[in-house]
C-alpha cells in the first residue's frame, strides 16, 4: 500500500512532499482555500462568455452566440472538472503543487481573454480567431500533464492511471497546438475540435475504469462540484442586477422593479435549491463507478446554468430597448436553459437512483406546461417582468414537489437503490 499524507502533517509547512494517493475515506475532507481561490478564475471566465454570449443573441445572432459559448463552456467546464478531479487523489499542498495551481489560474485568466476574439470570429464566419483562448487552454493543460506525472513517479500504485491521464492530454494538446498555428475556418475548427475533445475525455474513462483509476474522495468531489454549481448561479445573480438595472433606469423604482428583483433572485434560489435535491454523496459512496457519467453530465449542467444568467442579460437589453428579438424570443431564451438545467436535474437522478418515480413525470409536465405559459404570455403581449415571475415558477415545482412528497419518494428509492431494502 502507498504511503498517505496524513493531515497533520499537511498542516506544518508547505514544503516538497511525495505526492502519493490521498485516502479516499479521509474524514472530514472538505474543499482547500487553494481551490476556492482557484475557482475565483472561474468566475470571471463564466462572466465573460455568458456576457459575449448575451450580447450575439441580443443582436438576433442565436448561432454565433450559441457556438462561442458551447467552445467556451466545454473549455471552462472541462478544464476546471480535471483539476478538481486530480486534486481530490492528489493534493498535497506543497510549495510545487502551490505553483503549478498558479500557472492553471494564469491559464484561465489567458483564456477568458481570448474569448470576445473567438465570439466575434464566429459571428464573422470566416477564419476562426481563438489562437489567444486556445493557448490559455494549453497552459492549464500543460500544468496538468506536469501534475499527472509526478503522481506518476511517487504512487506506484495509481501509476497506470496517471499515465493513461498525462499520455491523452498531451496527444491532446499536440493538437491544439495545430489547431493554433493552422488558419482553420469556423467549421474545420469545430471539426477538428470535436476530435480532441473525444482524444481528452477518452483519458478519464480509461484510466478510472481499466487502469486502477485514481483515489478520489466521494464526499470531496460532490462538494466540489457542487460549489461550482453557486459559482455559476452567480451569473444569475448578475443578470438579475443587469435587468433591475434596466427597469430601474427607465422607470425608477416600479412593480415592475421589484417583480425583476422577485423574479430574478427567485429564480435563482430555486435553481441551487433543485440540485442540492440530487443524492449524489449517499450513491457515489456506494457505486463509485458511476463516476465518470456524473462528471460529465455536469458539464451540460454547468453551461445551462451559466446559459440562465446570460439569459437574464439578454432580459436586461429587451427591457432597455437594446435587443433586435421579440419579446416571445426573449422569454424563450430565458426558458431554454431553465428547461434543459431541470431536464438534466431529472436525468442525473434517474441515472445515479435507478429506481423508476412516476411522480417525477408529473412534476416535468408541470414544469414546462410553467414554462411554456410565460411564453405565451409573452406573445400575448404581457410585461416581461411578468413573464420571468412566470419562469421563475419552474423550479419551484420541483422543489415544492419534494418538500411535500417527493422527499418520502426518495428515502424509498435509495433504500432500495442501495440494497438496504427488498424490492
Amino acid at each position: 500500500m502507498s504511503e498517505r499524507t496524513e493531515p497533520a502533517e499537511r498542516t506544518r509547512s508547505h514544503r516538497l512532499r511525495p505526492m502519493v494517493g490521498r485516502d479516499p475515506q479521509e474524514p472530514h475532507r472538505a474543499a482547500t482555500p487553494l481551490e476556492l481561490l482557484f475557482d475565483l478564475t472561474f468566475v470571471v471566465a463564466f462572466g465573460v462568455a455568458g456576457e459575449q454570449f448575451a450580447h450575439l443573441i441580443a443582436e438576433g445572432h442565436l448561432g454565433s452566440g450559441l457556438a462561442g459559448f458551447t467552445f467556451a463552456m466545454f473549455s471552462i467546464i472541462w478544464a476546471w472538472i480535471n483539476f478538481t478531479w486530480f486534486a481530490s487523489a492528489y493534493d498535497t499542498d506543497d510549495w510545487i503543487y502551490r505553483i503549478t495551481t498558479m500557472v492553471q489560474m494564469v491559464g484561465v485568466v489567458i483564456m477568458t481573454l481570448g474569448m470576445p476574439q473567438m465570439f466575434a470570429s464566429i459571428d464573422r464566419g470566416v477564419e476562426l480567431d481563438n489562437s489567444v483562448m486556445v493557448s490559455g487552454y494549453i497552459v492549464m493543460r500543460v500544468a496538468m500533464v506536469f501534475q499527472w506525472l509526478r503522481a506518476a513517479r511517487n504512487d506506484p500504485a495509481h501509476r497506470s492511471a496517471a499515465l493513461t491521464f498525462a499520455l491523452t492530454l498531451v496527444l491532446a494538446q499536440i493538437g491544439w497546438v495545430a489547431v493554433v498555428i493552422a488558419p482553420l475556418t469556423v467549421e474545420q475548427a469545430f471539426a477538428v475540435g470535436a476530435v480532441l475533445i473525444l482524444v481528452e475525455m477518452t483519458g478519464p474513462v480509461i484510466a478510472e475504469r481499466y487502469k486502477g483509476g485514481t483515489p478520489w474522495h466521494v464526499h470531496h468531489i460532490v462538494e466540489r462540484h457542487g460549489l461550482l454549481v453557486i459559482i455559476t448561479l452567480g451569473e444569475g445573480v448578475i443578470g438579475t442586477v443587469a435587468s433591475l438595472s434596466a427597469v430601474v433606469g427607465r422607470q425608477g423604482w416600479s412593480l415592475n422593479a421589484i417583480l425583476v428583483a422577485i423574479a430574478g433572485i427567485g429564480l435563482t434560489f430555486g435553481l441551487w435549491w433543485v440540485y442540492y435535491m440530487i443524492p449524489s454523496a449517499e450513491v457515489l459512496s456506494v457505486f463509485r463507478g458511476r463516476s465518470i457519467v456524473w462528471a460529465l453530465s455536469h458539464i451540460p449542467l454547468f453551461a445551462s446554468l451559466a446559459a440562465v444568467g446570460a439569459s437574464l442579460h439578454v432580459a436586461a437589453y429587451y427591457i432597455d430597448d437594446a435587443a433586435h428579438i421579440s419579446a416571445k424570443s426573449t422569454v424563450l431564451t430565458v426558458a431554454t436553459p431553465v428547461a434543459v438545467y431541470l431536464l438534466l436535474v431529472y436525468m442525473l437522478y434517474a441515472y445515479l437512483v435507478r429506481v423508476p418515480d412516476p411522480f417525477h413525470l408529473f412534476l416535468l409536465a408541470a414544469t414546462g406546461a410553467t414554462l411554456a405559459l410565460a411564453v405565451v404570455l409573452a406573445q400575448g403581449g404581457v410585461s416581461m417582468a411578468w413573464c420571468l415571475i412566470v419562469v421563475m415558477v419552474a423550479p419551484v415545482v420541483t422543489v415544492v414537489g419534494y418538500e411535500a412528497i417527493g422527499h418520502r419518494h426518495q428515502s424509498r428509492a435509495l433504500a432500495i437503490s442501495l440494497g438496504t431494502e427488498q424490492r
